[in-house]
């Protein structure tokens, strides 16, 4: 996809977020997307669930937010993600770089980048195949 095409998949189809997913958020205040997530799934959880989710959004706008990455990352699945949702461009302390070395440090690598909204991008945190719990 060139830089000028932009998406026309659903935000949710983009994110991965299937019918009936489990879902955690944390330190993210965005009603318009929390409606999003309702049509999607029932099963959402404002900060930590009671058991392993499919996936997490965490909100980030500062370094000491990414810390909450390695708190996170046990509420997922082996085959779960966070998506790290943070301002775009100039209106964040935050560069991707940062959120890919808050990942690694947290034993997480990135697969994937996603625009959130006008104002927020998304980037997906993993665990390595090879480092994926049993």
């Amino acid at each position: 996809m060139s830089p000028e095409t932009v998406s026309t998949r659903p935000l949710l189809d983009k994110l991965g977020v299937k019918p009936g997913a489990r879902i955690a958020v944390r330190n993210l205040a965005d009603p318009a997307f929390m409606k999003l997530l309702r049509q999607r799934t029932a099963d959402i959880t404002m900060g930590r669930p009671k058991g392993p989710c499919d996936i997490v959004f965490l909100g980030a706008s500062t370094t000491a937010d990414l810390n909450r990455i390695k708190v996170v990352k046990s509420w997922i699945e082996p085959n779960g993600a966070i998506w790290v949702v943070r301002p775009k461009g100039g209106r964040s302390e935050l560069r991707d770089t940062d959120v890919i070395d808050a990942g690694l440090a947290a034993g997480l690598v990135d697969n994937k980048i996603a625009s959130f909204s006008d104002t927020h991008g998304a980037m997906r945190l993993v665990f390595r195949l090879k480092d994926r719990p049993r």
